[in-house]
């Protein structure tokens, strides 16, 4: 059959998408959003503090910057911080992205009445970027997802019971939402109620008086079960007015200030406009964008011929859409929500989509892989660190390698399989970007056990580009009272050695740090830079990665001995 799915495809991409998702898990450079330090912070400083609640930080401005359930989450999966790493924060966010999987694999099975079509919605969805991206790091968005998307799945699944359950539905789904709202934000409420009230009204036959008739009390209700749930963080918290103040009117109300110039221009212009935000929606999906784009034109196309299943994932996606359109910060991060009903979509399509979609995702893959191949190869072959080591790849990462760029010139070339092999190469991808940097997750990228112990318990100063970045080097420089400099000056190591006692510094590679002839190195190690300039881009093209992709960390003892810098404020904060 054109475009066919084989249950034994299945199985392998199966295989590959737990390896992909539990894979590098633990890895500082995985793909993810700056929230994480924030988070981090928080969940370290509430188990210090030995109490669920109140939350606490010593950022300005953010302490109560989410509700608490992340940061609960947080401190149980570490076992009150005894157990600090980036693995023991993330498996729980890898653990919802599953379950999300697999309830979107059961709806899309029962309506469809194909296992194949199961499996390649929740497929389909794990290989989206946004969804790799979002799903593992100890964000809030996994249990976001997964919360909001369960009563969805069950009214695609059970259908008439489910649509004309009186309570116990209504309940479950308040419930349900009730934590969605308890893990991010109580405005989720909006365009969850609004795209169940559009399901009760298409089940009702688009009428009115009977949706408001035989359904708006439970509408009603789970608004009110949610909210309820929402509010238990109002009764627990010691601290209520601070959580109104910190939450409600400054993370929530303040979405909907100006950006720029004034609301209705910020709505049709600049980086904050609907264009933009329609844009991130499709672009959700990575590699898949084109497939994706495809799928929504042949919805268009057949749209007097939908299902009714059909029907209800675009005005799921519809409800979110329009909604989160109306605060003047727009972000495709708040419509992952409706990503696994995308997914389903083309899951449903399949079999009729078009390859040029495919070919395209193909074609992203291999150009992806092709970069990462010639960054290897160069790194491999120019890169030295001395007494850390040099940048060296295992056989295993060659392997890897030749693999996925196998699969996709076969994807590429065989009509047949083009369409499976465009969806197992982005795991592929997504594998061989996490093992290309590997080599930083060893000894090169780390401080040597001598280095650490000299800084037990002792003040350090690191640089910082992000608030919170501190937490990171906490994995690197465990036991070490962290203070953060600006991460610009931190090549200035003339400057930082006649500032700090104690300071990590930047230097080229292959060159050494200008320091004071009493100043001692306690160890180096190799170190990915961020934030690159044009000019720094279009040398790394031209083949200069060494001196502007990475550099070289040192930690420096100095003959400084002023106690007044730790009065001083802390860039990481």
């Amino acid at each position: 059959m054109r475009g066919s799915f084989p249950l034994r495809y299945a199985l392998l991409t199966l295989v590959l998408a737990v390896f992909t998702y539990l894979y590098g898990l633990d890895s500082r450079f995985a793909p993810k959003n700056g929230d994480e330090y924030p988070y981090m912070h928080i969940v370290r400083m509430t188990a210090d503090a030995g109490s669920w609640l109140p939350l606490q930080s010593q950022m300005d401005g953010i302490k109560n910057t989410k509700p608490p359930l992340i940061f609960w989450q947080g401190i149980a999966s570490t076992s009150w911080a005894s157990q600090w790493s980036l693995e023991n924060l993330r498996w729980p966010s890898v653990l919802y992205t599953g379950l999300t999987a697999f309830f979107l694999f059961l709806a899309v099975r029962r309506f469809s009445g194909k296992t194949q079509t199961g499996f390649l919605a929740a497929f389909v969805w794990l290989s989206f970027f946004a969804s790799y991206r979002y799903g593992r790091p100890f964000l809030t968005d996994p249990p976001e997802v997964f919360w909001l998307s369960l009563p969805f799945f069950a009214l695609l699944y059970w259908g008439k019971s489910a649509f004309e359950s009186k309570l116990l539905f209504p309940v479950l789904a308040g419930i349900c939402f009730g934590l969605a709202l308890f893990a991010k934000s109580f405005a989720y409420i909006v365009p969850a109620t609004l795209a169940l009230g559009l399901y009760y009204w298409h089940w009702r036959q688009w009428s009115i008086p009977q949706t408001l008739i035989r359904d708006l009390y439970k509408l009603i209700l789970i608004g009110v079960l949610a909210l309820g749930v929402f509010g238990l963080w109002f009764v627990l918290d010691p601290q209520p007015e601070a959580v109104w103040r910190e939450f409600v009117l400054g993370e929530n109300a303040g979405k909907f200030a100006a950006r720029s110039s004034n609301y209705f221009m910020d709505f049709v212009r600049g980086g904050d406009s609907i264009w933009i935000l329609l844009l991130t929606i499709v672009t959700n999906a990575g590699l898949s964008t084109f497939v994706l784009l495809s799928t929504l034109m042949q919805c268009w196309r057949e749209r007097r011929f939908l299902s009714v299943e059909e029907v209800l994932l675009l005005l799921l996606i519809g409800a979110f859409l329009v909604v989160f359109s109306l605060p003047s910060q727009r972000s495709g991060r708040y419509l992952l929500p409706v990503m696994p009903a995308f997914a389903a979509l083309i899951a449903l399509h399949w079999e009729r989509l078009p390859f040029w979609g495919f070919r395209i995702a193909l074609l992203l893959q291999g150009l992806v892989l092709s970069i990462l191949l010639w960054l290897g190869i160069n790194l491999q072959t120019s890169l030295f660190m001395g007494d850390a080591g040099s940048w060296s790849y295992s056989p295993t990462h060659w392997g890897l390698m030749a693999i996925a760029l196998i699969v996709v010139l076969i994807g590429l070339i065989k009509k047949s399989q083009c369409k499976t092999l465009a969806l197992m190469g982005c795991f592929l991808v997504y594998c061989a970007l996490t093992s290309s940097l590997g080599p930083l997750e060893g000894n090169l990228g780390r401080f040597s056990a001598q280095t650490i112990a000299q800084v037990q318990g002792k003040d350090v100063w690191i640089p910082c580009d992000y608030r919170a970045k501190d937490e990171e080097y906490r994995l690197l420089l465990p036991g070490a009272q962290l203070h953060g400099y600006l991460a610009k000056d931190a090549g200035n190591s003339e400057s930082l050695t006649k500032t700090y006692p104690l300071v990590a510094v930047h230097a080229p590679l292959g060159s050494a740090p200008a320091i004071c002839d009493s100043c001692l190195i306690l160890g180096q190690r190799m170190e990915m830079r961020a934030r690159h300039s044009d000019e720094e881009i279009k040398a790394m093209l031209l083949g200069h990665i060494g001196e502007y992709l990475f550099v070289t960390e040192y930690l420096i003892a100095t003959p400084v001995l002023s106690t007044e810098l730790l009065n001083v404020k802390d860039v990481c904060r």
